[in-house]
């Protein structure tokens, strides 16, 4: 073999191997998608492998408050998120003057009543402290299911956006204190009883089936959604979405969760 002919065969064999390289080694798409611990980052987790098929790289960052989430994804440091509930984004973006919408529901978590102090509502002292989550959507929703059991009444009209400024008839004088959702399980030793989200129920080993002294029933209106920036449509995300509510991921919540976390398509 001449110098000539080496030299455009070793040219040829540098191509093939750069081309080879880029194909072997071409990076997935990364989608970042910030999550609650559980059960959120769970079933994020859970279908990571099978958006690894399709080409894009799923990385979840998990926080543990209900404000950093939308921030981040609203400053472009996620592609999408996964904590919270339609009136909860909608009340955050009104506030905040944010443009989020919704991807797709996933599942639901009934909110429910907890006390290491009780076994029952019925058996809460006059004056008792019933701690409840401190932002609005969650707060108006720990208010109507204490009311549903039947402690106090609201305001009429005022639905999930009632405030402690809203209750009526309160017999006995039930004291409602206002606490990041985050650490209200960390408060049960030290208040009567607390309303709790079922993520952060689970996420101190507390069962909302078994656990709870009374429970927001089942047909819960507040399904737990993906958030995207609004009109962002890129495929990778209906990717997503369409990994997040396939039956796999059903069977994952109805085996794992058994009643505490509800499939929501």
């Amino acid at each position: 073999m001449n110098r000539r002919t080496f030299a455009a065969a070793a040219a040829a064999l540098a191509v093939s191997v750069a081309g080879f390289s880029a194909q072997v080694f071409a990076a997935d798409t990364v989608l970042k998608v910030g999550a609650t611990p559980v059960p959120h980052a769970d079933i994020l987790k859970l279908v990571a492998p099978d958006l690894k098929k399709e080409g894009i790289e799923l990385k979840v960052i998990e926080f543990t408050d209900y404000v950093q989430p939308n921030v981040a994804l609203a400053d472009k440091e996620l592609d999408a998120n996964f904590f919270q509930h339609v009136p909860y984004l909608e009340s955050f973006c009104e506030s905040r003057r944010l443009k989020l919408t919704t991807l797709v529901p996933v599942h639901i978590e009934p909110m429910g009543v907890y006390s290491k102090r009780v076994k029952s509502l019925k058996d809460l002292k006059r004056r008792a402290t019933i701690a409840i989550p401190n932002d609005p959507t969650n707060g108006g929703r720990a208010l109507a299911i204490l009311a549903k059991a039947g402690l106090f009444k609201l305001k009429a009209g005022v639905g999930v956006k009632a405030t402690v400024a809203d209750i009526r008839e309160n017999k006995n004088r039930y004291k409602i204190i206002e606490l990041e959702a985050a650490t209200l399980p960390r408060t049960l030793a030290d208040v009567d009883a607390a309303v709790i989200n079922s993520n952060y129920a689970l996420g101190a080993n507390l069962n909302p089936v078994k656990d709870a002294i009374f429970s927001e029933p089942k047909d819960s209106p507040y399904a737990n959604i993906v958030a995207v920036r609004t009109g962002d449509n890129r495929a990778e995300l209906g990717k997503l979405a369409k990994a997040l509510t396939s039956p796999a991921v059903k069977k994952f919540i109805e085996e794992k969760y058994q009643g505490a976390v509800v499939p929501a398509f």
